[in-house]
């Protein structure tokens, strides 16, 4: 893949907040979590600070029937395991639609926007898995949505990460769309402008600085301090180059006026030594500066429409791409800020509303015991506890790293304990175990305890996953 340092790039997403100049901004909701927050106390919190709009990964109808009548615009998600199905039976596309699309609009339902088919299915890891299926379910959940009468109100689309184009000078004038699927890419972008459906791009800038020891660190924010020249054009951060090599990449496939959302982009705040909320705050003070201006990009001045990624921490969530991956929130697990963000891009010291009515398990923690002397089995527990949970914060240059090897361990315990709903037998470990009334914190790493999450939430998100599950099987059956 051409261009590392300025396309590379992987996921994130969006916020907002009630102020000028911020009306376009949305964030990306995701569910990857082992305790959920109650959506109604999801929703009043996406009000409380003025997100406008909303992106979803799935179509879980309960999830979704709690924005119904709140003004927010949705999109609605399709996962990539559903592309196949959708590809080879239409039937199966207008089934979809009619249940997660029509029956949920009307008055005072649900507004919907957009319809995500995957969720950038030509990723490189991918090993092209994905590129036969996803085009044609697009144009399928697009047919379908034309018949059912929607089709000029919402519109299918499909987010795309930004490694689906290159430049072979790391300059955005050279930017075309990548070579093994250029011809497709083609198609898709003229599907899109015939249909006035917009290109859908997730940018990361803290990946480039993630992917490439020798990123300069400057230009992944937006405070200056290194730039690149571009013929007449010079760009003084990645984001805007990276964006303006999408602009090239359309130009060069015919279609230069199709407008882009920028689906995803943020900065996580931990799993990795440039991974944290003093970061995470700089890159969106800056980005918020950008979008506040309306500005735009040296190719497309004018507004800039972005989705922060994401809302939550998501501790469940696969850690392949790296540690960070579950720690993309610009609000932690139990829905506090992490950290003061002036969406207003004037520079403010504004603090987000946090969510309300969260009540959290008892104030207790399990550690390791200060009897336990045998290393190997110390060792053993520690690797399956970390195996069961998340320990992301223990990694190398993460808020956990400068633990001692015992508090370590603690730390270990009590993530595998709280995601458990802090069963007793969670605080076993062979006897290694014991449950603790003080809090085991230090100033850098903290040891949470869990929210409590109620049976009707815990169905609601899991109910979108069994219905997928249904759906999928039942659909086989028929082939």
């Amino acid at each position: 893949m051409a261009a590392t340092w300025v396309i590379a790039l992987i996921l994130v997403a969006t916020t907002v907040n009630v102020v000028a100049n911020t009306n376009d901004l949305g964030v990306n909701w995701g569910t990857l979590t082992s305790h959920p927050i109650d959506p109604k106390v999801v929703v009043q919190l996406l009000k409380d600070n003025g997100f406008k709009k909303v992106k979803l990964f799935d179509s879980d109808p309960p999830m979704a029937g709690f924005l119904a009548g709140t003004g927010i615009e949705v999109t609605l998600g399709i996962p990539n395991d559903q592309l196949e199905f959708l590809s080879i039976d239409y039937e199966y596309a207008k089934e979809w639609v009619k249940e997660n699309c029509t029956l949920h609009l009307g008055h005072g339902g649900v507004d919907i926007k957009y319809v995500a088919v995957g969720n950038e299915p030509f990723l490189t890891s991918y090993k092209g898995r994905f590129t036969k299926t996803a085009f044609p379910a697009m144009k399928n959940i697009q047919r379908a949505l034309n018949e059912e009468g929607v089709g000029k109100k919402i519109k299918a689309v499909m987010p795309l990460n930004a490694d689906v184009y290159e430049s072979k000078s790391d300059k955005p004038s050279d930017g075309v769309f990548r070579g093994d699927i250029r011809d497709l890419m083609n198609k898709i972008v003229r599907f899109l402008m015939d249909n006035n459906s917009p290109f859908v791009v997730n940018i990361y800038p803290f990946l480039s600085l993630y992917l490439n020891s020798d990123f300069p660190s400057d230009f992944a924010f937006f405070d200056g301090g290194y730039a690149i020249q571009d013929k007449n054009v010079q760009y003084t951060n990645v984001f805007e180059a990276n964006f303006d090599t999408l602009v090239y990449a359309l130009k060069n496939a015919g279609t230069p006026n199709l407008s882009i959302i920028v689906g995803e982009i943020g900065w996580p705040t931990d799993g990795h030594k440039a991974a944290n909320k003093a970061n995470a705050k700089k890159f969106y003070d800056g980005l918020f500066r950008v979008l506040a201006s309306d500005k735009g990009t040296p190719l497309r001045p004018g507004e800039i429409q972005v989705y922060l990624f994401g809302l939550f921490d998501e501790d469940t969530k696969s850690i392949e791409p790296g540690n960070f991956e579950r720690h993309w929130g610009i609000f932690d697990f139990d829905g506090k800020p992490k950290f003061a963000m002036d969406m207003s891009g004037n520079g403010a010291h504004k603090e987000l509303v946090g969510a309300k009515g969260v009540n959290y398990l008892p104030k207790q923690w399990c550690v390791l015991a200060s009897y336990s002397t045998d290393q190997n089995l110390i060792d053993d527990q520690t690797s399956w506890a970390c195996s069961k949970s998340d320990c992301t914060a223990l990694q190398d240059g993460a808020s956990c790293s400068d633990l001692d090897p015992k508090r370590k361990t603690s730390y270990a315990f009590n993530s595998y304990y709280q995601m458990n709903d802090q069963h007793e037998e969670a605080c076993d470990f062979e006897g290694l175990g014991m449950i603790v009334k003080q809090n085991p914190s230090t100033e850098s790493c903290k040891f949470s305890t869990q929210i409590e999450v109620d049976g009707a939430t815990r169905l609601s998100f899991a109910y979108g996953a069994i219905a997928s599950f249904i759906s999928s099987i039942t659909l086989f059956n028929l082939l």
